[in-house]
């Protein structure tokens, strides 16, 4: 590549970076469309890894592509501070431009990543299958958008276009005000800024026009409507109870009867907590059950909700990734104790279905066991009756999937996720184990993510027994199989802990942390935490510790996470280069790739260190790589080579 293109290459690339991380600090979007921001947000930067390698390995991409794909980062950058500062109710009204907007810059991402030709690059497969993901979640984002806004648009019209009566049009701002959390005059205030924002910038994705103009006419009388309406409730309600229904009202979905609901609970000496009421109906939940989003709802009210075709939390407006109810047996179980306390009917009685299943047993032969009885016993305020019924749940999850699938619909990982907070070291150690194996069926693992589980097992990680441990960081390997859920562990500190166990843990410790830690960092942010919390010094130590059982991981970890700018000064600072290139003469096919693999990252640009990997004699078995290894291995060698300045072998 002639030298002014190869600047020029390096430039776009580094620009689509600093674009990408601008983008990723854009986060207080609209709620109507917030799930949809933080998607867009979120695949843009998987493609950073992409770029980086691009840059260090020098890979050539028509320039074109890559300039398609600026025009799409500065174009999804807008329209991101746009949707993190817009009038909620212009959306609304716009919902169509939004929608297209959402699919156009989809059509763009996609059709740009396929120029690239990935498959055709000499990258990891790791990395193809990113990158195919990525691709692929963009052509389905233009199937499946489908903004939370045609229901506040079908109540909106009417009121802008003055053209319903009184009655109508009261129901329809109490609809809107709960759905866009309007509950005091202030919220006017900020929306009234936030459509005068829009005119002074003329940013976004619309241009002012006279149908802008118009639309703001008419949006400032419904905002006035609006405040008219939060301060004739106010006065009705003695100047504070509509701003408490709405608050409770504000992300859930309305039923019919939700006006004769409020009275009830306003006229009752007894007032229900705020926690035991369904966000959907604000009754007092008869079945608590929870959702893929961690919402609870009462089970007749969500069912409702999804058998009506709706596919979002009715709370978070996030997509609802699983039909699977969890049945919520904590919350049950004190909603229960307050009715008893309070005279009230309790809710009927829970039947878990009377699931059976079937434990074999030391002697060949098999009992059945009742789920019922166990999860009742999980609850027990009895020590002993929660160490072994988690101890059972550990064994019946060790076997089949069918026992896994019947254990996760029955409800009892939410309580074993309760249970990794008790001081027993017993039950802690087993209510994570059965954890652990409950996530090798899939759907569980969704069931695991949706019980809110990652802080309980980092707690684990950090604080329980050796084992105990051990076992947490090997259910954040089987939990990290979705990349969401990589995300997720990652962001919550849970690589720090990893690290740590990584470093002072017994062998198995290191080994399953080492393997948690690969796994997670195969994206991108990950690598960096890994790096700051310190891994590298011991990733270096490891290479020479005496039997020499962690070097194999310890060396694909290094190749895994040198990628990051942060690697290069972290391993600069060690003794790592002779390790490496003794690797290279004497290690084993896959860690002579990977040691290749490291030193060309570390050499890349600096005379100096060229020089002292030069003197080491790693000439000839380079040499001997690029005829013998496997098709990375005799790539990244031959790389290594040409920075040596040492051509490639006919």
């Amino acid at each position: 590549m002639p030298m002014a293109q190869s600047k020029t290459f390096t430039v776009l690339l580094q620009s689509l970076i600093h674009i990408a991380t601008e983008i990723s600090q854009i986060t207080n979007f609209n709620p109507l469309i917030k799930t949809q921001c933080f998607d867009l947000s979120r695949r843009i930067n998987i493609l950073v890894p992409l770029f980086l390698h691009l840059i260090y390995d020098v890979v050539y991409v028509p320039c074109e592509t890559l300039v398609s794909l600026q025009l799409a980062f500065l174009s999804a950058k807008d329209f991101l501070l746009f949707c993190s500062q817009s009038s909620q109710l212009y959306m609304i009204l716009e919902r169509e431009k939004i929608k297209f907007k959402f699919n156009d810059l989809a059509s763009r991402f996609e059709q740009a990543i396929i120029e690239i030709s990935c498959d055709k690059l000499h990258i990891s497969e790791d990395l193809k299958e990113q990158v195919a993901l990525v691709t692929a979640q963009f052509r389905r984002a233009k199937e499946q958008y489908d903004p939370a806004c045609l229901e506040l648009y079908e109540h909106l019209l009417p009121i802008y276009n003055q053209s319903c009566d009184v009655n109508t049009e009261t129901a329809a701002l109490r609809l809107i005000c709960e759905k866009l959390q309007f509950v005091s005059v202030e919220d006017i205030k900020q929306e009234s800024i936030a459509l005068h924002k829009m005119i002074v910038d003329g940013r976004g994705v619309f241009e002012k026009s006279g149908d802008f103009e118009n639309n703001r006419q008419g949006l400032s009388i419904v905002l006035k409507k609006i405040e008219d309406f939060l301060l004739k409730e106010s006065e009705n309600n003695g100047g504070g109870c509509f701003e408490k229904t709405t608050q409770v009202l504000s992300s859930g979905d309305l039923p019919p009867q939700i006006e004769e609901t409020c009275v009830k609970l306003c006229c009752q000496s007894l007032v229900v907590p705020e926690v035991f009421r369904c966000p959907i109906s604000l009754e007092l939940m008869k079945d608590p059950v929870i959702i893929s989003t961690g919402q609870t709802y009462d089970g007749a009210c969500i069912k409702k909700w999804l058998d009506a075709g709706h596919r979002t939390c009715p709370i978070t407006q996030q997509i609802i990734s699983s039909l699977i109810l969890i049945p919520n047996h904590a919350l049950y179980s004190l909603i229960s104790n307050w009715c008893e306390a309070n005279g009230v009917e309790p809710p009927r009685t829970r039947r878990v279905g009377n699931f059976w299943i079937c434990k074999e047993t030391s002697d060949g032969s098999s009992e059945l066991i009742n789920l019922d009885t166990l999860i009742r016993n999980l609850t027990s305020s009895y020590i002993e009756d929660q160490r072994s019924a988690a101890g059972e749940f550990r064994i019946l999850a060790k076997h089949t999937d069918r026992n896994r699938n019947l254990i996760g619909e029955a409800g009892a990982i939410p309580l074993l996720v309760d249970l990794l907070y008790t001081p027993d070291v017993g039950t802690q150690e087993h209510a994570v184990t059965a954890l652990l194996n409950l996530s090798i069926y899939d759907e569980n693992k969704e069931r695991i993510m949706a019980s809110d589980a990652v802080p309980g097992i980092l707690h684990v990680l950090k604080n329980g027994s050796m084992q105990a441990r051990e076992n947490a960081a090997a259910t954040f390997f089987s939990l990290s199989k979705a990349d969401e859920n990589k995300l997720a562990i990652g962001a919550s500190g849970a690589i720090k802990a990893l690290v740590a166990l990584f470093c002072e843990g017994s062998p198995r410790g290191k080994l399953d942390a080492a393997t948690a830690l690969f796994k997670l960092c195969l994206i991108h942010g990950n690598k960096g935490r890994a790096i700051k919390a310190g891994i590298v010094p011991k990733l270096v130590e490891m290479l020479t510790e005496p039997g020499g059982e962690m070097r194999d991981g310890a060396l694909a970890i290094m190749a895994l996470i040198v990628s990051h700018p942060d690697a290069i000064e972290a391993f600069r600072s060690t003794n790592a280069i002779p390790i490496l290139v003794e690797f290279i003469n004497n290690g084993s096919l896959k860690n002579k790739e990977n040691a290749t693999s490291v030193l060309m990252y570390l050499c890349r640009g600096d005379p100096y260190y060229l020089s002292i990997v030069a003197s080491l004699g790693v000439i000839n078995p380079l040499l001997e790589l690029t005829e013998n290894g496997s098709e990375r291995g005799m790539r990244k060698a031959a790389q290594l080579l040409e920075l040596l300045g040492i051509g490639r072998p006919l």
